[in-house]
């Protein structure tokens, strides 16, 4: 019986995690968050390191951890023991292996497919695009189903630049958008991938956390401008990632969850129930305690003592005892059923993904970023000047661009 409670109650200490200490260096902070972090959690540090070498400009960090991050998703997804432990009533969801909702792996393969661009590789980049729109095909209702515009129109774009024919891609993402998208130029030889404001974090909801949901706030900012080389490029919301994020239907593991929270909700009633009982049986064994049979006289022709009395206090005593096992046994069970739903969240992603293209000459040229909010008045704290640099002709130059600071 011990032992089985023992492994029900799941008496296992968490290793300790070493002190990790922090230099306001977001890409180094992360390496060092990696060092100590539990395998469970390699790909999630993977994404976030990424996301911020992206934005320090540095690209071949980025694209390490973002190829370290999809070939473990690859391995993760085809063969995953901790994720079939996960669905048991006792393992949390959070013990298995990260590897992100469909709008974070959609993000990963985005951005490696933005650093294949950056290499001169529009070919491996338009697999990188591909491979987001197949995770994404994933949602539960039709309606939102590969439905990413930037995915379609740099897919069709790649393809232009390939000299193959893009249309098809380019009327996907044009049924999608919201605004008129610029036509194909295969001399744009300047692309410019503009982020802005947070994007959703997860949190759990319902009697358990067995719910995952979305936490989304709306981003002060809702449109920027570069000014470079004599033009004024503009930069709108084409994808919305708190959206994708809340749209995506019912996950497998919901289900499970949900299976989890009733089964925890059940035993906790049986182990009440059962506790209950077992006090009532209890109180009826003091209540009215067995008595001593009276002398027997044999003159008086006397019956054989009354034993009724004892035998039912026996079964009262016995009926104590097994309420009582089973009551905490199903309390045990309620306790350690973990239905808790996993809400590690690739924390530093974008609410909103924009993009344009220019032709320029090589050479230096400055610019200046400046971000608006929904009234359209620009927010100067966020305004920057930089420097695009178009290097030769034998590949496009890919300018990334973030309001995120990490």
């Amino acid at each position: 019986m011990s032992a089985t409670l023992l492994a029900l109650n799941g008496c296992v200490e968490a290793p300790v995690q070493p002190p990790v200490h922090l230099t306001g260096d977001p890409v180094a902070d992360g390496n060092a968050q990696l060092a100590v972090a539990p395998p469970k959690d390699r790909v999630l540090w993977d994404y976030r390191i990424a996301a911020s070498a992206l934005r320090a400009g540095k690209y071949d960090e980025a694209g390490a951890r973002l190829d370290d991050a999809i070939a473990r998703i690859g391995g993760i997804i085809t063969n995953d023991a901790a994720a079939k432990k996960a669905r048991s009533y006792f393992t949390a969801e959070s013990e298995k292996t990260f590897i992100g909702e469909p709008y974070e792996r959609v993000m990963a393969f985005y951005y490696r497919g933005l650093l294949y661009w950056r290499d001169g590789q529009p070919d491996n980049a338009r697999a990188c695009f591909r491979s987001a729109q197949f995770i994404d095909s994933a949602a539960e209702q039709e309606t939102y189903r590969s439905d990413y515009v930037l995915l379609d129109y740099l897919d069709g774009l790649a393809t232009a630049k390939l000299s193959d024919d893009g249309s098809d891609a380019f009327a996907r993402a044009q049924k999608l958008a919201k605004h008129d998208l610029p036509p194909y130029d295969p001399a744009a030889n300047v692309l410019f991938f503009v982020e802005f404001g947070q994007g959703p974090r997860k949190y759990g909801a319902g009697q358990y956390g067995e719910q995952l949901k979305f936490r989304v706030q709306p981003s002060r900012v809702r449109s920027a401008a570069l000014a470079v080389a004599g033009h004024t490029v503009y930069f709108t919301p084409w994808d919305n990632l708190d959206f994708q994020a809340i749209t995506r239907g019912g996950r497998v593991m919901d289900y499970i969850l949900g299976n989890k929270a009733v089964f925890k909700q059940g035993a906790d009633a049986v182990g009440d129930l059962a506790l209950a009982g077992a006090a009532i049986a209890a109180d009826n064994i003091y209540k009215d305690p067995p008595r001593r049979p009276p002398a027997r006289d044999d003159r008086k022709g006397d019956n054989p003592p009354d034993t009724v009395k004892e035998e039912k206090n026996y079964d009262a005593e016995n009926a104590a005892i097994a309420l009582g096992v089973i009551g905490l046994i199903g309390k045990v069970a309620s306790a350690a059923t973990t239905p808790r739903a996993d809400t590690r969240t690739w924390d530093n992603l974008p609410q909103y993904l924009s993009f344009s293209a220019l032709h320029l000459p090589p050479g230096s040229y400055p610019a200046s970023l400046q971000f608006y909010d929904a009234e359209g008045r620009s927010v100067p704290d966020l305004g920057r000047h930089i420097t695009v640099t178009v290097g030769d002709a034998s590949r496009d130059t890919v300018v990334i661009l973030s309001e995120l600071k990490r």
